[in-house]
């Protein structure tokens, strides 16, 4: 799983806000398979994998057709599986839902208030945090991968950003 989440994490970390509705597959994807591999072990790949592959397809769905919705839910998922991951993890397990809101519920505003520049920021977060944690690394190397990634990911989206298609040309 760990190949399948540094693909995902790569393709999110340059395109996370131009293709919006696979950012929100890819989050969904990634805490799918957290959550299955908390509630049922790490020993139930396959379903673990149809688990997470089923709330991605769900969450790229729901982006498509309720927009608004889905750029809330994406920042709920991105900022709590941030909060999670980084802050939290497994020092306070019993209180790591309650970061997990916390976190979704920033998440979920700063996307809305701040949309591009957000899901630029959160996109590229959330990537290079997947990429990072499935790549043997030692926790100095990881850190720098870590860093080189979140601001690699921040410019190529922000590149994107800045692009204006050409006007059509006039008679």
């Amino acid at each position: 799983m760990s190949l399948i989440n540094i693909l995902v994490g790569a393709a999110l970390l340059l395109f996370g806000r131009r293709l919006f509705w696979l950012f929100v597959a890819g989050i969904g994807f990634v805490v799918g398979m957290m959550l299955a591999t908390e509630w049922l072990g790490s020993n139930a790949g396959l379903l673990n994998f149809l688990i997470a592959l089923g709330v991605g397809v769900l969450s790229a769905l729901l982006s498509v057709f309720l927009q608004r919705m889905a750029f809330a839910l994406a920042g709920f998922l991105s900022g709590g599986y941030l909060v999670y991951t980084l802050a939290l993890g497994s020092r306070y397990e019993s209180m790591a839902w309650i970061g997990f809101l916390a976190g979704g519920v920033l998440g979920a505003l700063l996307l809305l208030a701040m949309f591009d520049w957000a899901l630029i920021g959160l996109s590229a977060l959330t990537r290079a945090t997947v990429i990072t944690q499935n790549v043997p690394l030692d926790p100095s190397n990881s850190a720098l991968l870590f860093f080189v990634l979140l601001v690699f990911g921040v410019i190529a989206q922000a590149r994107q950003l800045r692009r204006v298609p050409p006007a059509p040309r006039k008679g």
